[in-house]
């Protein structure tokens, strides 16, 4: 894939990232940043990308020109419904965002219909109910700050999505990294349920905003990595020679998502007491450590990602 080809990519998934506004000053200034620091070398001049999206609104279907292959355009599509759904299902400026944008890559309704039903369900499985068994509900009725998980399940949960996460953006399919966000958010709600507290999807997604992880910015983060590491949409059905170079990369999803479990730990078991500048500081450093330990679990994500059926991303999510 080109240089031109990779910057029109990123320049629609940036496009799509403001479709809705994107009111969140939080969420732009990591994207701010984001763009910046995806082009390294400068090679991409993202940081005046961004600026053109923000200000001079670039035509699109100009953008889309520099698309010459039919995989390209669909590539663009799938990151571009990926951003639109990443903060929850698309709403009514960013599906129609992306019917223009479908109508300027040339693909079909029937094609670009299943990739955006494929993003807005992997986006819903963060709010599926958890089917919870009798006698589990039961055992979950406790005093809120009271644990129904053993120190040892606590950490196989904990461990076992940031393994999963970064299983996930070792896959050369885009959406695969749209699944990540709604692992975490599930993460976050099981581990409030577990010390006794009523959690929903918003409750979590804003546990997340608190600690400054941005939903459309991560998304746009893991994704720009694969593009940009070649891997993207490069593969179908398997993992090549990219491995490597991204397995090293996916460390960035197992931190995150190992640091916001332990977190969240720390916050529900203590009452919710920590306020927000405590929460924050608190995942810093947990953050750190995650780096850290990260490389002991690359063989078991390499693994784990050999397993993960992307055809069942919305199954997968709703079991966890």
């Amino acid at each position: 894939m080109s240089q031109d080809e990779i910057r029109s990519i990123i320049t629609i998934a940036l496009m799509a990232a403001f479709a809705d506004g994107m009111k969140d000053e939080h969420e732009r200034a990591a994207v701010k940043q984001l763009a910046e620091a995806l082009d390294a070398d400068g090679s991409l001049n993202l940081a005046a990308l961004y600026r053109d999206v923000l200000v001079a609104r670039p035509d699109l279907a100009t953008v889309a020109g520099a698309l010459q292959s039919a995989a390209s355009r669909q590539l663009a599509y799938e990151m571009a419904a990926g951003v639109c759904d990443a903060d929850g299902v698309q709403g009514p400026a960013e599906r129609e965002f992306l019917a223009r944008l479908a109508a300027v890559l040339g693909l079909g309704a029937a094609q670009a219909g299943a990739i955006s039903a494929e993003a807005d369900a992997i986006a819903a499985a963060a709010a599926a109910p958890e089917v919870v068994p009798p006698a589990a509900a039961a055992a979950a009725s406790t005093a809120p700050g009271t644990g129904t998980l053993s120190q040892a399940e606590m950490d196989k949960l904990i461990l076992d999505a940031a393994i999963t996460n970064a299983a996930l953006e070792l896959l050369p399919e885009s959406l695969s990294s749209l699944a990540i966000i709604p692992l975490q958010i599930r993460l976050v709600y099981r581990i409030g349920r577990s010390y006794g507290y009523e959690m929903d999807r918003g409750h979590a997604k804003d546990f997340l905003a608190t600690l400054g992880v941005g939903l459309t910015s991560q998304y746009l983060e893991q994704a720009g990595r694969k593009l940009l590491g070649g891997l993207l949409g490069s593969i179908a059905g398997g993992l090549g020679r990219g491995l490597g170079k991204q397995a090293a990369s996916s460390g960035m999803s197992f931190a995150t998502t190992y640091a916001l479990g332990r977190v969240a730990e720390r916050y529900y078991a203590g009452g919710r007491t920590l306020d927000a500048q405590a929460l924050k500081s608190t995942f810093t450093g947990l953050l750190e450590e995650a780096r850290i330990i990260a490389p002991r679990y690359r063989e078991e994500i390499v693994a784990r990602s050999r397993g993960i059926d992307t055809r069942q991303l919305t199954a997968m999510i709703g079991k966890f």
